[in-house]
């Protein structure tokens, strides 16, 4: 497994262009491989590793392109059109080590994007309907329902830390929430039709409780539309 990082330079049309459309923007990111990625079946799509992708907006203006998959990737078109072709590039990394060392009881800083989502049906003899979380509040404890089988838990915090609010029992805080709506191809019916996804982001501090599942979650994914940004964890080490 590899975890490449890309700075997008915003300031050129192209990347803008790309940045307005996941759709555009997962074309750019699995033209990155030479052999495409071989498909999974679907017996086994929700835990084999896949290609992952995120884009990270920095507190300095900065937009930062993530990217997750089992082969190393050639980013040359997206420094053509997004980047910086002189002076600029991208880093990739050996993910296998990382990965290999997680070990239960370890602690981590985390960020997800994720499409929080769950099925309803409004009316007894209706299917089930996929919808997504809207507020800040089911946002997050649709990510804390998905804990046991992720393989960590979201740190708590202290006592004397916790506001006097419900759900402020947890080191996580959800912020760029956003509605995202784009064209995509129907290949059923040769035409376009529009794809509304709600996505949020995650940021927090977790603790792993079965590092198997944890590493399954980092390579395949956590919850829907993970071929439009979603879906991919990343951990940093906990600092003091």
């Amino acid at each position: 497994m590899f975890l490449t990082r890309f700075r997008v330079n915003t300031a050129r049309a192209g990347a803008r262009r790309l940045l307005s459309s996941p759709q555009l923007l997962h074309g750019a990111v699995m033209a990155s491989f030479a052999e495409p990625p071989s498909s999974i079946p679907a017996a086994a799509a929700g835990s084999a590793p896949r290609v992952l992708w995120r884009i990270d907006h920095n507190s300095r203006s900065e937009v930062l392109l993530y990217l997750v998959g089992p082969q190393r990737p050639d980013l040359t078109h997206l420094v053509e059109q997004a980047g910086w072709p002189t002076t600029g590039g991208w880093q990739t990394f050996d993910y296998g080590a990382f990965l290999a060392a997680i070990s239960a009881g370890s602690t981590f800083a985390f960020r997800l994007t994720a499409n929080p989502v769950h099925s309803i049906r409004r009316k007894p003899d209706e299917p089930t309907k996929r919808t997504a979380h809207l507020t800040q509040r089911h946002q997050a404890d649709w990510l804390l329902r998905q804990q046991e089988r992720s393989g960590f838990t979201v740190v708590e915090k202290a006592p004397d830390r916790r506001l006097l609010t419900e759900g402020d029992e947890h080191e996580l805080v959800v912020h760029r929430q956003q509605a995202v709506s784009f064209g995509k191809n129907d290949r059923v019916q040769a035409g376009r039709h529009r794809v509304t996804l709600v996505t949020a982001t995650y940021d927090g501090r977790l603790r792993v409780t079965d590092p198997d599942a944890l590493r399954r979650t980092l390579t395949a994914g956590l919850g829907k539309a993970k071929a439009y940004g979603c879906g991919l964890m990343t951990l940093a080490p906990v600092r003091g």
